[in-house]
């Protein structure tokens, strides 16, 4: 165990030692034939101007070799491989027992060791030439290939008499060579007029009230991807305009040009082709005019049940909708009418289905559902059938985790979960589940327990609409997927911090106008948090002891002041203050003046007196809060995106206002208490932005910012500690251990140090290593601040600009697995700047791997 332990906290040097070996033994020309020229770099002109555009760039179908920050790393793995490994190692693989037997049985053992290394290095060379890339030399029939592309692409956007050529410039270095692509676009081919030849007069009268929206306009240069584009706009406003069977393919168009013109006339006339609807049946009217239709009769199957057909089943109306069911109607009807956007003698819209289907999925309560349309005879009515199969009423998840953090050595979390689907029949969803965890802690964590424990439940239950006494659907339509949650639950936690206990209950309402935009209100957030062992702080707050212990070091030797002290229990031990009586009482002393102490030293315990009060009292919460989030993701392989979130919170101001109407009870601190319990008044608010772009290659840079501030007032004179903020740890400033940075310019003055102001920024290159193992370089910066609350240390507090040069840096590099489903990542961070230390000492004092931080986390951190 020791050996492993120390070769973990090696590794980097060994790594980077080894890394160093490979750089300046590689030879990047190794495997370039001695005719062959090694391709550095392409570059694209176009009419005198240098094209970046990734766009067009992507066209090349032969690129340099990839590399990181310019080393180009899988080349060099590629070359550290065997010029020409034995063709018989693969059998060798598959046949690996048996002949190991026959060598035993006709070889030396030396000769059997020699042979087992011949096939070790053939193994080793399959794998780099895996991992790695072969050199890429210049090959003109690619090249030809690129300037084609090239042509073609130029020819899409108009200039059909564009003209390519290419250059092959010798490179800097010997074997080495670039290629300069070269296209003359000359002049550009321009819309002069645009005809139409619509066979169904109901959609050239739908076509002219949306022309003007066209892509395609006179006058305009000719842009293949604008044809295409008013071909899905098309298809789009016909399905949305009552034409259910509509097909793209339907839409085609002429280029049409009068040869006997002018050669350097460049107007061309575009004619706009509307066929009819092609039927993919075996009937003999194949080609029928495209026809408006209305819905006339909309049937919904809620017990549906592919295989016992639907001739047994009980009907009834309602809302101009025929319910179909067995047996009894399990769910109200109203519940069912609102998740269907189709309305009887409407025109079909194919926007009303795309919701439906979102809506019927968001009720979690059926499985994905069968909507089928069946036309008259006329094609103008169709009979709209909705089937609805229900899931499992009782489902039952379970979940079990494997955790580690900077005060657990490794955890163990598991959660059982029973969900009941359609509890009061308005398909209501009820979840009742229970958690649990424990873990053994370091031997650096804050008490002198071995293991921590975790027990909590709650009840949740989500209705899929706005649940208020009043209707809010004009406010937020049903096809904004609207939920209301209503929640409570409690959480034990023991042998960490004080050992808390918690109580909360939230009614909260979301909804998405779009899919890429969420809001959430939490009309009702109440927290009460607990401190069970209050006596346990010192032993918690270790930093805060020691500075308590340091002042009361100076009367250690007066007999009067000898019971604040342990008795002691070996020779040359060093008095110290008792836990909790002794250090309660010396502080309590110094602060009414029995204890004699400097002014400095009495400004010290009242600063470590507010700070024992503040995280030993109880907390009261009722808070309200709004969060606006906005993702332009559009699927899980866009690399090139932002997202933002908004969040508004406010605490205590309902309760507030009560207090002329209500006579609350006081503490001596003249705070408002209710239950017994000062209530929480602070307003709070956050932006967070992140910002991907995509580099190529698989490379990105990844940048988020963060700012939040809660500001105190009224009944509190700080923020709850719960609602505070802290920097540090894998998915923040990852050269600090979590809690460990700020405030300010503080050096680490408490355990677990938290704030209300905070600023973060988080600039990350990413980049693949080999096959599924990926890369990381990364700069984060941030701290937190004191402001507008009781802290009186000036480090800690934020006073204006002169504070922002207490953000503290930190830089470091990281490995990611990739498993598909998620990341694994370990994070190397060094503290590149501290603001606690002072002057030139700042910089680069904790760049080493005896002071680096190491970060486990799994996916990635923004």
């Amino acid at each position: 165990m020791k050996v492993f332990l120390g070769l973990t906290r090696n590794w980097a040097k060994i790594g980077l030692l080894l890394l160093l070996l490979c750089i300046s033994g590689c030879n990047t020309l190794k495997k370039v034939g001695e005719d062959e020229l090694l391709l550095t770099k392409n570059s694209i002109i176009v009419d005198n101007e240098k094209i970046n555009s990734s766009e067009i760039k992507g066209l090349i179908t032969q690129k340099p070799n990839s590399s990181v920050l310019g080393y180009p790393l899988k080349l060099n793995l590629y070359n550290l491989a065997k010029e020409n490994p034995d063709s018989s190692f693969q059998d060798w693989l598959q046949r690996k027992e048996k002949r190991e037997k026959r060598l035993n049985n006709l070889l030396s053992e030396k000769q059997v060791n020699r042979l087992r290394e011949s096939f070790m290095v053939k193994g080793a060379s399959e794998f780099l030439k895996r991992i790695g890339e072969p050199p890429v030399t210049i090959d003109t029939s690619e090249t030809n290939k690129s300037i084609n592309k090239l042509k073609a692409y130029y020819n899409s956007k108009g200039y059909f008499n564009n003209v390519g050529t290419y250059e092959i410039l010798d490179g800097e270095r010997k074997k080495r060579a670039k290629i300069e692509y070269q296209i003359t676009l000359n002049k550009p081919y321009v819309i002069d007029t645009i005809q139409k030849n619509i066979s169904s007069p109901e959609l050239d009268s739908i076509y002219k009230s949306s022309s003007v929206k066209s892509y395609v306009k006179q006058g305009e240069q000719f842009d293949l991807d604008k044809f295409t584009m008013e071909r899905e706009r098309l298809t789009t406003l016909f399905r949305n305009s009552g034409v259910y069977n509509f097909q793209e393919s339907s839409i085609n168009y002429d280029i049409l040009r009068d040869t006997t013109i002018a050669a350097d006339d460049q107007l061309m006339d575009v004619q706009l082709n509307i066929k009819k609807f092609r039927s993919t049946s075996d009937s003999t009217d194949t080609n029928t005019p495209y026809k408006v239709a209305r819905h006339k009769k909309i049937n919904i199957y809620a017990d549906y049940d592919i295989s016992g057909g639907t001739d047994t089943l009980n009907s009834i109306s309602y809302e101009n909708y025929n319910i179909y069911y067995r047996n009894k109607l399990r769910y109200r009807p109203k519940a069912l009418t609102d998740a269907i956007f189709f309305e009887k003698d409407s025109i079909y819209r194919d926007l009303d289905r795309i919701r439906t289907y979102r809506q019927i999925t968001n009720l979690n309560t059926f499985k994905y559902p069968n909507v089928e349309f069946i036309p008259d005879a006329t094609q103008t009515e169709l009979e709209t059938n909705i089937y609805l199969a229900a899931k499992p009423k009782y489902s039952l998840n379970l979940n079990f985790d494997v955790t580690h953090s900077n005060i657990q050595q490794v955890g163990t979390a598991f959660s059982a979960t029973v969900i009941t689907r359609n509890v009061f029949g308005g398909a209501e969803t009820l979840n009742v589940s229970a958690r649990g965890s424990i873990g053994l802690l370091n031997d650096s964590g804050p008490t002198d327990a071995t293991f921590t424990s975790e027990l909590g439940g709650d009840v949740n239950i989500t209705f899929p609409r706005i649940w208020l006494p009043f209707n809010t659907e004009q406010i937020i339509p049903y096809y904004m997927l609207p939920q209301s949650r209503l929640s409570a639950g409690t959480n034990f936690q023991r042998n960490i911090g004080l050992d808390k206990q918690s109580l909360n209950s939230i009614l909260s309402y979301n909804w998405s106008p779009t899919d890429r935009i969420k809001n959430n209100i939490e009309l009702l957030n109440v927290e009460f948090v607990r401190n069970v062992n209050t006596d346990n702080f010192y032993n918690v707050y270790r930093n805060t002891f020691s500075n308590l212990d340091e002042i009361a070091d100076q009367f250690q030797d007066d007999p009067q002041y000898a019971p604040y002290f342990e008795p002691i229990q070996e020779e040359g031990e060093e008095p110290r203050l008792s836990i909790p009586e002794g250090a309660n009482n010396f502080a309590r002393y110094v602060l009414n003046d029995s204890i004699p102490v400097s002014r400095e030293d009495r400004d010290i315990v009242n600063s470590i007196e507010e700070r024992r009060r503040r995280l030993t009292e109880n907390n009261l919460i009722f808070a309200t809060n709004f969060t606006h989030t906005k993702n332009s993701k559009s699927g899980i392989n866009d690399l090139d995106f932002y997202q933002y979130r908004i969040k508004l919170e406010s605490a205590g101001g309902m309760l507030s206002m009560l207090t002329n109407v209500i006579p609350f009870n006081k503490n001596p601190e003249g705070q408002n208490l209710v239950f017994g319990v000062p209530f929480s008044q602070y307003v709070k608010t956050e932006f967070d932005y992140i910002r991907h772009w995509e580099i190529g290659g698989g490379q990105v840079i990844a940048f988020r910012s963060f700012s939040g501030l809660a500001i105190p007032y009224g009944n509190s004179d700080n923020v709850p500690f719960v609602r505070s903020y802290f920097a540090g740890g894998s998915n923040d400033n990852r050269a600090w251990n979590a809690y460990e940075l700020g405030p300010g310019s503080t050096d680490n003055i408490n355990d677990f140090n938290e704030a209300n102001l905070k600023l973060a920024l988080n600039l990350e290159y990413r980049f693949p290593i080999a096959g599924d193992v990926k890369g990381a370089l990364f700069a984060d910066a941030g701290n937190i601040w004191n402001v507008f609350d009781n802290e009186t240390n000036p480090d800690a507090i934020f006073s204006g600009f002169s504070s922002l040069g207490d953000i503290a840096l930190g830089t470091g590099l990281g490995l990611r697995y990739d498993f598909t489903y998620f990341v694994f990542r370990l994070d190397v961070g060094f503290k590149t700047y501290n603001p606690a230390k002072i002057g030139s000492d700042r910089w680069f004092d904790g760049y080493n791997l005896k002071k680096a931080v190491f970060n486990i986390g799994i996916n990635y951190p923004f």
